[in-house]
């Protein structure tokens, strides 16, 4: 499925919850893992506020793309944020939403 570029040059981003790794399989503690690198995943709440408007997104980051320390409040930039949409069916459910990617997280000096 293709992914769509997310424009945040005009918007303030805070972390709204710290770092969590992303599991591929909660089951069995498997945690997921960048295709292409290999690299950890972790997953992130991200308030983002642009025109007036604020919203609350969980982002799927490498944790080599994280830095130390990242809490909740904090001010970051974002280095490629891309959104993708996903389907699939459980237990004869079919599901549907829109999944959020960045490469990085930087914090302000």
């Amino acid at each position: 499925m293709p992914s769509f570029k997310i424009d945040l040059s005009t918007a303030v981003v805070f972390v709204a919850t710290a770092p969590e790794p992303k599991m591929a399989n909660k089951k069995t503690g498997e945690q997921a893992v960048d295709r292409e690198t290999n690299a950890p995943l972790a997953t992130v709440g991200l308030l983002v506020s642009d025109e007036g408007e604020g919203n609350l997104y969980q982002v799927t980051v490498p944790e080599t793309g994280l830095p130390e320390g990242l809490a909740p409040g904090m001010p970051v930039s974002v280095t490629g944020l891309k959104a993708r949409d996903w389907e699939n069916e459980f237990n004869g459910q079919k599901r549907h939403g829109i999944a959020f990617r960045a490469v990085a997280l930087t914090t302000g000096a």
